[in-house]
């Protein structure tokens, strides 16, 4: 009997041991700890799929997959800062998620509707979900004011960052206001990396504006050639472009130049910088769309050279050069063709 009483007060202390040494390691299991973060998904309408994420400012090392399997999907990275992820869709969309230590970013979202996803679990996701709700249909002018007056009422907030690299340094860029708008953020954000080579590639596009001379720049091409603002300046009209193997745009840009260098007859002269992660990834899109023209791909993706040399910040971007002087930048594929064209 004594026997029994004591294997079983014995069972009954190897439970609660195994209780506590558990419990812990659930709940460790089921959350986020200080060291990583994490994003938790669910889409209708995709039942089954991959996309991409990146990070423009360096919290997420190349470009790393996420595939949805029955609708759902989780991203989990190790994270020791604030950074910004960009989340690149099937239909070449991409969508900001702000990540911080410690913390779940919980996305849900149509993917036949992806400017009406929802971003929340944490102050700066939530921000952007409303910043995007406020802008749904807004007129492009109006975009731009919404993006101006966030930053001024919210200089804290790393989505300040997202929205004047996207509204003030790409497509229609306002580089003078975008500087002004990054003192204004850095006086919060005083640590901010990203800020501050925001700021210098802000200031390099406001040197290399259009009628000045070409910024001076160096790069390797994926085959090892060096490549520099002279092998552009010596052309009656040359072109230097972004693109990437990930981005749809881009790729439909770097086609049209090849027709434009072929019509051209050796008046156009082209160099090309791939912000793929991964140098194997830009010379197998190169040999397979019979891309002849120096291309540089550092790995680096935006934080490369070449880009912050030339104040190039978006995919796709361009500079146009005519005689050493730029002419146009950061032209779409139909204005980029029709400038060619005009000058040939």
């Amino acid at each position: 009997m004594r026997n029994n009483q004591r294997v079983s007060a014995l069972c009954i202390q190897l439970s609660a041991l195994i209780f506590f040494l558990t419990v812990p390691f659930f709940f460790t299991a089921c959350g986020t700890d200080s060291n990583h973060f994490k994003i938790d998904g669910r889409f209708i309408h995709l039942n089954q799929g991959e996309f991409y994420v990146y990070s423009p400012d360096g919290g997420l090392d190349g470009l790393d997959t996420i595939k949805v399997n029955g609708g759902r999907f989780a991203f989990e990275m190790p994270c020791n800062r604030e950074c910004i992820l960009m989340l690149v869709f099937p239909n070449f969309s991409e969508q900001p998620i702000f990540a911080a230590p410690g913390e779940t970013a919980d996305l849900k979202g149509d993917a036949s509707h992806l400017k009406e996803m929802e971003v929340t679990g944490t102050k700066a996701n939530k921000m952007m979900t409303m910043f995007r709700k406020q802008i749904v249909s807004a007129s492009p002018p109006d975009i731009v004011k919404y993006a101006d007056q966030f930053i001024q009422d919210n200089p804290d907030s790393p989505v300040g960052a997202y929205l004047v690299s996207k509204y003030f340094m790409q497509g229609s860029p306002n580089f003078k206001r975008a500087v002004e708008l990054i003192d204004i953020m850095q006086e919060k954000q005083k640590e901010n990396g990203y800020l501050i080579r925001l700021r210098k590639m802000a200031e390099n596009q406001t040197k290399g504006s259009i009628g000045s001379k070409m910024p001076v720049f160096s790069g390797v091409t994926v085959y090892g050639e060096k490549v520099t603002q002279q092998d552009l300046t010596g052309s009656k009209l040359a072109v230097l472009s972004v693109w990437s193997s990930w981005n749809f745009e881009s790729m439909t840009m770097q086609k049209e130049l090849k027709k434009l260098q072929r019509k051209a007859g050796g008046q156009l002269k082209l160099v090309s910088v791939c912000v793929d992660a991964f140098k194997k990834e830009c010379i197998n899109r190169i040999e397979q769309d019979t891309i002849k023209w120096p291309t540089i791909c550092d790995e680096k993706m935006f934080e490369g050279d070449v880009i912050s040399q030339t104040g190039l910040s978006a995919v796709p971007d361009n500079i146009v050069i005519q005689n050493g002087k730029i002419i146009a930048r950061g032209l779409n594929v139909q204005e980029l063709r029709e400038k060619i064209e005009s000058h040939l």
